[in-house]
């Protein structure tokens, strides 16, 4: 019996392609009771009930940034996956105090109503640009992460447990600059900030299964992080389009060389297992808990160029494929 069986799940930020693929395997694979899709766009909501036509469905417009609706949204909800957040990097700069009210204060706003609605399980979904951030993005997704570990404290002797995952770039999702890439190639012209920059790449189906497999081991208070290939833009380019010329533009406000996924102060309560790494928070109660894995080495981070698994041109193309 999975986490999910005989569930029932809010995710926020729902019509997304995380959201969409989530509940493909969800609904296929696992046996939800309801799934509440929680999102800002009716006409989005609107075509996935038509594109899904499951009864287990339910479609609740409103804002994270509504707290009263977020209470209202986890009436009997036994799991939450909050995906909703502000990701375009160029646009949180533009509108930060937008960014600051719904990646920051939203989240402060689901941990409470899922604490008060005694959920059980929380999971936040995090990005690598949460690491030694220099987007206001990734500054807000790290205050996001910071509330989420957090809260457990909040929550007390209550059963509420809330974690984290935190991923890198995924293929194809809206942002991604694959999709890009592709309407660059009909121009035969491919725009790359630098061609130093490298970033860790997964697909939205190893995202969502990763969840979906953490919301089984988690305990309340990690930092769940995939092992991920990782890959520099200007060989990602012409993987896609290799006739085409790379112009290379300069790095936009915002934008490291390489991401981080584990920084070497994380790596010094964090333990290594085959698929992936676990943050462990750094709580009183957590050092009676002993989760398995490996302790990393002395020294040791997790990035996109110092990552040993390096994605080659076919492994690409089988992530393409998943599109």
């Amino acid at each position: 019996m999975s986490a999910l069986d005989s569930k029932t799940i809010l995710l926020t930020g729902g019509t997304g392609s995380f959201g969409k693929k989530f509940v493909e395997i969800a609904l296929k694979e696992h046996n939800p009771k309801v799934i509440r899709i929680f999102s800002r766009d009716e006409f989005k909501q609107f075509e996935m009930a038509q594109e899904f036509n499951d009864e287990r469905l339910r479609f609740l417009v409103g804002d994270v940034k509504d707290k009263d609706r977020a209470q209202r949204a986890m009436d009997g909800v036994d799991i939450v996956i909050h995906a909703a957040a502000l990701k375009q990097v160029p646009s949180c700069e533009y509108n930060p105090f937008e960014a600051v009210k719904t990646n920051i204060l939203g989240s402060q706003n689901i941990v409470d109503a899922s604490i008060d609605k005694g959920v059980e399980k929380v999971i936040c979904l995090s990005t690598d640009k949460a690491v030694n951030p220099v987007s206001l993005y990734g500054a807000t997704k790290l205050c996001a992460e910071k509330l989420f570990v957090q809260g457990n404290a909040y929550s007390g002797g209550r059963k509420t447990k809330i974690g984290v995952v935190r991923y890198g770039n995924v293929v194809g999702s809206r942002g991604s600059v694959i999709p890009v890439f592709k309407e660059q190639k009909e121009k035969g012209v491919l725009t790359v900030t630098d061609n130093r920059m490298t970033r860790f790449w997964i697909t939205q189906e190893q995202a969502a299964r990763f969840v979906i497999l953490m919301l089984d081991t988690m305990r309340g208070g990690e930092i769940f992080v995939p092992k991920m290939p990782s890959m520099k833009l200007v060989n990602l380019a012409l993987a896609i389009a290799p006739e085409a010329q790379i112009k290379i533009i300069g790095i936009r406000p915002g934008e490291k060389i390489g991401e981080a996924l584990l920084t070497l102060e994380e790596s010094r309560h964090s333990k290594e297992f085959d698929t992936h790494f676990v943050i462990e928070p750094e709580f009183p109660f957590w050092e009676k808990l002993d989760i398995g894995g490996q302790p990393l080495p002395e020294g040791f981070s997790y990035s996109s160029d110092n990552n040993v698994w390096e994605l080659n041109k076919d492994d690409l193309q089988k992530m393409l494929d998943t599109l």
